[in-house]
């Protein structure tokens, strides 16, 4: 049996052959008695020219149209061999397509640069490299409001970048707006924390205000932004019934958003008590601590 198919295949490729012969051979004829034509009936010289062209292009058409008739259960029999390749490459290959694409909208977007701090699901981190694959970060953590390097290297896949959104914390690079949360219940003398935490952002973040302000300044300039207040702030948010918590907004440079942040809680908390007693807000007995912050947020 297979020997049959085989000499039936073989059989109908020889005539597809002949017929694409006769109808190569018809054409060339043909070419050659309406040249003959033309060029015995039109006496203009360009007028002759533009038909001997366009009688070239009309029979290269036919030629054309006549082999896809001839051929055209061996090019559709092609076509879905291709389609089902093509088909099964991408299903094979549907994560590396992914990873190309998100490469090609992180890059397009300009959402990061190397040594940007920056989360996408749950990694967050520092990035060190990337390529058209993947983008390796130093993990920065625990959580999402710490600022320490946990000594972990992730490598995300930048598929992600195709479906999840991208927060760059460093987005003004240099010096960045840093904002923690400090909770307090309702019972307790938030009022008094809120003027210490203020007092002691101002005193910690005083030394480069002017720095922070000219180059916030220049960013919204260049990039077409309302310039943004860079004097240290303390508001208030009610996220529940009998809780209030005070948010401590201050600009920092941006290697030293913990170093900052560290400084001024223990300051305000080594020194005072908020808890509510007799109306008051009591001083600490306890001795200051002499460990200190350290410098970088590394």
């Amino acid at each position: 049996m297979p020997i049959q198919e085989s000499l039936n295949m073989s059989e109908e490729l020889f005539s597809l052959l002949i017929s694409s012969g006769i109808l190569l051979a018809a054409i060339i004829v043909l070419r050659a008695l309406l040249a003959r034509f033309i060029r015995k009936s039109v006496q203009s010289t360009e007028l002759r020219r533009r038909w001997l062209v366009q009688t070239r292009n009309a029979l290269i058409l036919v030629l054309f149209l006549g082999l896809v008739i001839i051929w055209a259960e061996e090019l559709r029999t092609l076509a879905l061999s291709i389609v089902a390749i093509a088909v099964a490459l991408v299903v094979a290959t549907k994560e590396l397509i992914l990873c190309l694409t998100g490469s090609i909208i992180k890059s397009g977007a300009g959402s990061f640069n190397i040594g940007d701090r920056i989360q996408v699901k749950e990694f967050r981190g520092d990035v060190i490299d990337q390529n058209l694959l993947a983008t390796t970060i130093l993990e920065v953590g625990p959580g999402r409001i710490t600022h320490q390097r946990t000594g972990r290297m992730a490598v995300i896949p930048n598929a992600l970048f195709v479906s999840e959104p991208v927060i760059n914390e460093s987005f003004t690079h240099d010096y960045v707006l840093h904002v923690f949360t400090v909770p307090f219940k309702r019972e307790d003398n938030w009022q008094a924390a809120q003027v210490a935490l203020l007092k002691s952002s101002n005193k910690h973040c005083k030394p480069f205000l002017k720095e922070v302000r000219e180059y916030m300044k220049k960013v919204s300039e260049d990039r077409g932004l309302e310039v943004p207040s860079v004097e240290p702030r303390v508001t208030l948010q009610i996220p529940a019934a009998g809780e209030i918590h005070l948010i401590v907004r201050i600009p920092t440079r941006s290697g030293q958003r913990s170093y900052i942040e560290q400084s001024i809680l223990q300051e305000v908390f080594s020194k005072n008590d908020f808890s509510k007693k007799n109306g008051e807000s009591m001083v600490a007995t306890a001795p200051k601590p002499d460990s200190k912050p350290e410098k970088s947020d590394h």
